[in-house]
């Protein structure tokens, strides 16, 4: 029979060793509720694949949801180890002081990891100098539409602004209004970067310059005369049937709205790349989001968080998630995986194809606010409350 105290030191020794082993829990907030269950899928597979790391995956809504949430937390103390985040939020969060530095993380990643992904993927995750964030669902602007209404009419997709206003000036009859104006500052954005403007000036707002007017007086004047519906974010679903049922025909959205879109009854939906309006400089604003890690999280949660993150960059996990979500690829590799995929859905190959003229949004710590005060002013432009120039003035002023 073992003496008391080694059959205690046995047990605690086993004890210890048992805790040591014990994986650190990295808690994931996403807001990729439509696919929780891909993403719950992925985690459960890296979680497999090794024992150094338990990531818990917990959807919370959409960003807009999960940021107030996410501060709240940090707030307590109580933070998750990972989080995603939309780009605009990424800066305003950083200068804050409520993101882990992960600048050393490039040292961490293969070169021909590093030498793949989309330059302005990797950019758009850099604040100060700094990187605060690893990219991973990445959206492009694009011009949905009802394709048999087009084919009805004998008119092609528009590839411009100008050929977009004639052709809804064209297609405005029994009370159809064809373009739906979103009061959505991203596609806004995308607007003016297609005429070669920009909605910043070094580190000051621009969101009166004259590129921005042009593209506001366009959709004013539309709304004006029927040919643009003037729609809120909040109208989704309404737009959504308004769309299916020919009310409306082209929507300008993200590469990520097909999977929903494409299921609408009644109508057959098509896809173009966003309209370009000045050649030569007609970038988009690479959106979708990326993933943190909030302040405060330790060595190991740090180094689970990036471990996940480059699990997530697996070519072949990376075509499952596009095909599962219709997102941009970060990386090119990704490209011959998708070719069967591509042959089936060109239109998704034109639109992915923009992805080799993105550019990163702007990271400056208020331009979250800024793009609220772009919202309110597109309302007021398109619902005829103040002329487009005045209403770009009030939003300049305020982020001022």
């Amino acid at each position: 029979m073992r003496p008391l105290h080694l059959s205690l030191a046995l047990s605690l020794g086993l004890l210890n060793t048992s805790a040591l082993a014990a994986p650190t829990k990295i808690e994931f907030w996403h807001a990729m509720g439509g696919v929780q269950g891909k993403v719950a899928e992925y985690t459960r597979d890296f979680n497999r694949s090794q024992n150094q790391y338990e990531v818990v995956p917990v959807a919370k809504g959409n960003y807009r949801e999960l940021l107030p949430a996410l501060q709240a937390a940090i707030k307590t103390g109580n933070p998750p180890a990972l989080a995603q985040l939309e780009f605009t939020q990424i800066g305003g969060m950083a200068a804050a002081g409520n993101l882990s530095d992960l600048s050393k993380v490039d040292d961490s990643i293969s070169p021909e990891l590093l030498r793949d992904l989309y330059a302005p993927a990797w950019k758009a995750g850099e604040v100060g100098g700094k990187r605060y964030a690893l990219p991973w669902n990445l959206s492009v602007p694009v011009l949905m539409y009802n394709a048999g209404a087009l084919k009805r009419a004998g008119l092609n997709a528009p590839a411009t602004w100008t050929e977009l206003e004639a052709t809804s000036r064209r297609l405005a009859t029994g009370g159809k209004r064809p373009l739906v104006a979103a009061f959505d500052a991203w596609t806004f954005e995308a607007n003016v970067l297609s005429r070669g403007g920009s909605l910043v000036k070094g580190n000051e707002p621009n969101l009166n310059g004259p590129d921005a007017v042009e593209a506001l007086t366009q959709l004013a004047r539309m709304s004006a005369n029927g040919s643009a519906q003037p729609r809120s974010l909040s109208e989704a679903t309404r737009a959504a049937f308004d769309f299916a049922r020919g009310q409306n025909i082209f929507v300008l959205a993200s590469i990520a709205n097909w999977i929903d879109a494409r299921k609408l009854p009644f109508f057959q939906l098509g896809i173009a790349p966003f309209p370009c309006e000045k050649a030569g400089a007609c970038t988009v604003p690479l959106g979708g989001g990326a993933l943190v890690v909030p302040k405060g999280a330790n060595t190991s949660e740090q180094a689970g968080a990036v471990a996940f993150w480059q699990y997530l960059m697996d070519q072949g996990r990376l075509a499952d998630w596009v095909k599962t979500t219709a997102y941009a690829p970060p990386r090119r590799a990704v490209l011959p995986l998708l070719s069967d995929w591509y042959s089936k859905n060109p239109q998704i190959k034109a639109a992915h194809a923009q992805m080799e003229r993105a550019v990163p949004r702007p990271t400056l710590p208020n331009y979250g606010d800024w793009t609220g005060y772009l919202e309110d002013a597109i309302r007021k432009a398109t619902t005829g409350q103040l002329s487009a120039a005045a209403a770009l003035d009030e939003a300049q002023k305020r982020a001022k």
